[in-house]
């Protein structure tokens, strides 16, 4: 009988056949760790195919808020695929979209009241960009096609994603030649950087259509956080210098700082929210770009030529719709918010014994979202394989250890998880 280690070592059929045809993601092939062969997931749990599970500190990329394989969600899904599993969106329309619309139009602030949807984050910051300066363009006003981004921001890896993203620390550095150059400042987050800010809008206000963040917590960055004063300042400098207001909620919305969106904790409402990540539910791909009123009258013409031409083919997938219509059932039916408090003080107390270690330069919490940050990680695919040692899914990048766990995971799957941070972090050389 095979012992336990020769089990590890078997790979099924279709592993060995197929992942040498993969491209993988963020990853140098030729010396990565091969992947994990995953044949299941239930709850916040990730199961290998030689029987081992690990318990899911991520969410996959901090998607599934309320865990794998909800039941609510898997069967929406299925009587929607029974009755319709797509239709182009091209001049017809169908239930599950608009009934999302509704619901989106309904929970987000102010009057972010028009839903485009796509596929995924990076488009719906691509259509958000693309309405800003067709914005201007179809109100007479020339010239405002560039962007105020931010150093430490993440906004995806298309091409005009990565260029409001920090391409002179983030991992888009290569393709800084090709990218069309836009402004990227230090956040203001103090009165230094507010009037640095405000002096490039005071000079350059004319040639910019809008100002994009990641509200409360730069994600893909760093994990870096900042506080609402600082979206407060955004606004008022938007308004003050006449340009629009990107707020991207891809990571931050649905729960995970701790309000159902990051805008709702700095009572700010921006022109334009992109939304993704959670909003099925970690079903699905699907995302949204939610204009204000402002926005879409701009659009509203007799004018063919003023309309916003972008259609992705699987645009308003009806299943994806259907699994972002159950999750938002499950934000109102459980208790989510208070689920994500409870993580959050959970996340304080586990990695709390972090601090002070060799090698600690930060541990910060907010909402459902915990952060070691250390001075270096040498090896990141050592340290992620000491993780699925311990017997978790933890995936440290740049030099932050952290964890986005689901909403529903159980208190002692957390605790595990911290305590092997914790551990890990202590065992450092």
């Amino acid at each position: 009988m095979a012992d336990d280690t020769s089990k590890k070592n078997e790979l099924p059929g279709w592993y060995a056949g197929g992942i040498e045809h993969i491209w993988r993601p963020y990853a140098q092939m030729k010396t990565a760790t091969p992947p994990l062969p995953v044949t299941g997931t239930h709850g916040s749990r990730i199961v290998l195919s030689d029987g081992r599970e690990l318990i899911d500190g991520m969410a996959s990329w901090w998607t599934a808020c309320h865990g794998y394989n909800h039941p609510h969600i898997r069967q929406a899904v299925e009587r929607q695929l029974a009755a319709m599993p797509h239709v182009m969106f091209g001049g017809l329309a169908h239930e599950q979209p608009l009934t999302l619309a509704k619901r989106l139009a309904a929970l987000l602030p102010g009057d972010l009241s028009r839903v485009f949807f796509s596929d995924s984050g990076s488009v719906a910051v691509e259509v958000a960009m693309k309405m800003a300066v067709q914005y201007w363009i179809n109100r007479g006003v020339k010239g405002r096609h560039q962007f105020v981004a931010f150093k430490g921001g993440y906004h995806g890896d298309t091409t005009g994603a990565m260029a409001v993203s920090d391409t002179e620390d983030g991992m888009h550095t290569l393709f800084a030649g090709l990218l069309p150059q836009h402004h990227v400042v230090d956040l203001p987050d103090s009165d230094a950087h507010e009037a640095s800010l405000d002096a490039l809008l005071a000079q350059r206000a004319g040639d910019i259509a809008a100002i994009i963040v990641e509200p409360l917590v730069q994600g893909a960055g760093g994990m870096k956080f900042h506080d609402a004063v600082v979206l407060k300042r955004l606004r008022t400098l938007a308004d003050k210098y006449d340009v629009l207001l990107i707020f991207d909620e891809i990571f931050t919305g649905f729960g995970r700082t701790g309000t159902m969106f990051a805008c709702d904790a700095a009572e700010v409402v921006p022109d334009i929210v992109t939304l993704s990540k959670a909003l099925t539910g970690g079903t699905l791909g699907l995302a949204a770009t939610v204009a204000s009123r402002k926005v879409f009258e701009a659009f509203w013409s007799d004018d063919p030529k003023k309309a916003l031409m972008h259609g992705p083919s699987y645009m308003a997938n009806a299943l994806a719709c259907a699994a972002a219509n159950a999750s938002l059932d499950l934000f109102e039916r459980e208790p989510r918010l208070q689920q994500v408090t409870a993580i959050s003080s959970a996340l304080e107390q586990g990695l709390a014994p972090c601090r002070g270690m060799p090698g600690v330069k930060d541990v910060r919490v907010m909402g459902a979202i915990g952060v070691v940050e250390m001075d270096r990680i040498g090896d990141l695919d050592a340290l992620r394989a000491r993780f699925v040692e311990q017997g978790v899914f933890v995936r440290p990048f740049g030099n932050v250890i952290y964890l986005t766990p689901a909403f529903t995971i159980a208190p002692a799957d957390l605790d595990a998880l911290t305590r092997i941070i914790v551990t890990v972090v202590r065992e450092r050389p």
